[in-house]
């Protein structure tokens, strides 16, 4: 479908679908302006945000029974 011949769909539709065209219209722009500002992720930014214990890989107590 041509600009021109959807221009002619809209037109002929009753003024409260042209406005709901509209408002979609305005949804869709808003949607594709979102995912273009979507960063790629960086490796490492997280770096220095999170704390490991020390002990972290060693059996936990709790399940001593179990192994």
């Amino acid at each position: 479908m041509t600009n021109v011949e959807l221009y002619t769909q809209i037109t002929l539709l009753p003024d409260e679908l042209q406005k709901e065209v509209s408002d979609f219209v305005e949804f869709l722009n808003q949607k594709s302006k979102s995912a273009k500002s979507i960063k790629e992720r960086q490796f490492g930014y997280a770096k220095g945000f999170f704390k490991m214990s020390p002990d972290f890989d060693d059996p936990l107590a709790d399940f001593k029974d179990y192994m």
